[in-house]
């Protein structure tokens, strides 16, 4: 797990299908000409043209592999095997409004590709589903781009004596780019 303080790192979303997205006040547009939450992919390379994540106090990111136990009949031993990689991005931001309120509730699964419309989580998902997150040193040295990430959880901290913190996490099993810019090319087809 890696954790970043938000004066260090900026965080942009994009959706990986060819149509961005807008949620806000408990409604959602999907268009091509859609801005603000999540850019269509292939939008820019550069971090600062994409929608941010505005005024984020943490980011964490937690990369692992889940691993199954698997007997032999008629061997005493058991052989370990990797089943799956998992990445999981947690976003920590001053609450401002109900935009991720909304994506969580609406748009969990990103848009359609080629169509004006967010996956509804009841179809076998392809290369166009979820979101890529990306999140770039302020510094401009390294920049990791998680792709086909979708929402798993969104929570609310309401705090009397401070300022109220919302948590978005973002969930991924493709295996994360490193770069220096934002990887926007698509995810390639594996079916």
């Amino acid at each position: 797990m890696v954790y970043y303080l938000g004066r260090d790192v900026s965080v942009a979303l994009q959706t990986e299908s060819d149509r961005g997205i807008t949620a806000a006040n408990g409604a959602v547009t999907v268009g091509t000409a859609a801005v603000g939450t999540a850019a269509a992919l292939g939008t820019s390379t550069d971090i600062a043209a994409l929608p941010n994540f505005p005024d984020v106090v943490g980011v964490d990111v937690g990369i692992g592999a889940m691993d199954e136990d698997i007997s032999y009949f008629g061997m005493r031993s058991q052989t370990k095997a990797e089943i799956k990689k998992e990445t999981t991005v947690t976003v920590t931001m001053k609450k401002n409004g109900s935009e991720w309120d909304t994506m969580f509730n609406m748009a969990r699964y990103g848009t359609k590709n080629g169509a004006d419309a967010t996956w509804d989580g009841l179809e076998e998902p392809d290369q166009y589903h979820g979101y890529r997150v990306c999140i770039a040193l302020k510094s401009g040295s390294e920049v990791i781009s998680i792709p086909n990430a979708c929402v798993q959880s969104h929570s609310v901290t309401i705090n009397a004596d401070g300022v109220s913190e919302e948590t978005i996490e973002f969930m991924s099993y493709v295996t994360p780019y490193i770069s220096t810019a934002v990887v926007n090319t698509a995810t390639t087809s594996i079916f």
